[in-house]
């Protein structure tokens, strides 16, 4: 397993887009997101995306160097489309619009239909938390991806629809980040490319039976993804019905609906609010922090070392992965040198130890 530094996996996934044609600027938006999700931990949203986006963008599915339009706006509102631009690189642009007009009115929204995948939506909310901002974001997969079935059901009808809310905190923020399956669908792609059995109350089968076969999720007829919450599945359920058709019905583009197209990219809905607006940000800090202390300080049960709240994961791992490299499987690393290969572009020495 091949283990790079992050600027070198960065530099060498902007040349990758740059090949296909992608401006430099936003060649090193995306590099820099999927390589950002990978040093988090979150390999499903990383640089395995490559080989796909590429494909979107040679057969034009993805469209290279558009802007984010704005449709219609409002002080506190704007409502844009992505015009299936690179993902990561229109949904940073919404965000350029609406955390300005949050500071001055205490909270905006803002939509964009039809993006290219956007990736790890707590790279939104991370930005976000960096303002003292508080973030709240979904996405679906404009009415496509369909990989849930509800409860009782025998096919897919829901995305996995993420959830991701920030609160940021006299130290860390906390960052939520979740989808409403009991998994994201990257996650089972990669057990899928690596030909490696899923676990155990991910799946179902065709015929509604549990299956540890990530293939039933890429082969007709087609499995499904649990949906979260166990024997209270109906919650995930109602969750992820309830953001797809916001994710839709806010942006103007398109929730799950029959013949949907393969899925490429999301419908962005996203909320920022200002606490100094609110009752002020000293005190949203305050209450923060103080609960996030107390939650940390619960008793532990035996052999748990500490109490880990959303987003202490990510940065465990961004520390560890920061100075050891950003481990690759053997798998996803060769679909990306026979990528580089097709396209003409050098690949990154493998580092000593690498095996």
């Amino acid at each position: 397993m091949p283990s790079f530094a992050a600027d070198t996996l960065t530099a060498f996934v902007t040349r990758l887009f740059a090949a296909v044609g992608v401006p430099d600027n936003e060649a090193a938006t995306v590099a820099r997101s999927l390589v950002g999700a990978n040093l988090r931990g979150h390999d499903s949203h990383g640089v395995m995306r490559v080989p796909q986006y590429v494909d979107f963008l040679k057969n034009e599915a993805y469209r290279i160097g558009v802007p984010l339009k704005v449709v219609s706006e409002t002080p506190a509102v704007v409502v844009c489309d992505g015009q299936w631009g690179l993902g990561q690189v229109q949904a940073h642009r919404l965000l350029d619009l609406i955390l300005p007009r949050a500071k001055v009115l205490g909270l905006a929204a803002g939509t964009a239909r039809d993006c290219g995948h956007v990736g790890r939506l707590g790279e939104y909310a991370e930005r976000a938390a960096d303002e003292g901002l508080v973030l709240i974001a979904t996405v679906n997969n404009c009415g496509a991806g369909q990989r849930v079935a509800p409860p009782g059901g025998l096919e897919p009808r829901l995305g996995t629809n993420p959830l991701c809310a920030v609160v940021p905190t006299e130290n860390e923020p906390v960052v939520l980040d979740f989808g409403t399956s009991v998994v994201a669908e990257g996650k089972v792609r990669v057990y899928h490319i690596n030909q490696k059995p899923v676990p155990e109350g991910w799946l179902l089968d065709p015929q509604g039976r549990p299956t540890t076969d990530p293939s039933v999720l890429y082969e007709k007829p087609l499995g499904s993804i649990l949906p979260m919450g166990g024997t209270q599945a109906y919650k995930g359920f109602g969750l992820s019905l309830v953001l797809d058709m916001l994710s839709g019905g806010l942006s103007g583009g398109r929730s799950s609906h029959p013949d949907a197209a393969a899925a490429k990219g999301n419908n962005v809905v996203f909320l920022v609010l200002d606490p100094k607006r609110f009752s002020g940000h000293d005190a949203l800090v305050r209450e923060s922090t103080q609960v996030a202390d107390y939650v940390r300080n619960t008793p532990r049960a035996p052999g748990v070392e500490a109490i880990l709240l959303p987003g202490d994961p990510e940065r465990q791992t961004l520390k560890q992965r920061s100075a050891e490299g950003v481990p690759l499987e053997d798998a996803h690393w060769a679909k990306l040198a026979e990528l580089a290969e097709q396209l003409g572009v050098a690949v990154p020495e493998m580092p000593a130890g690498s095996v």
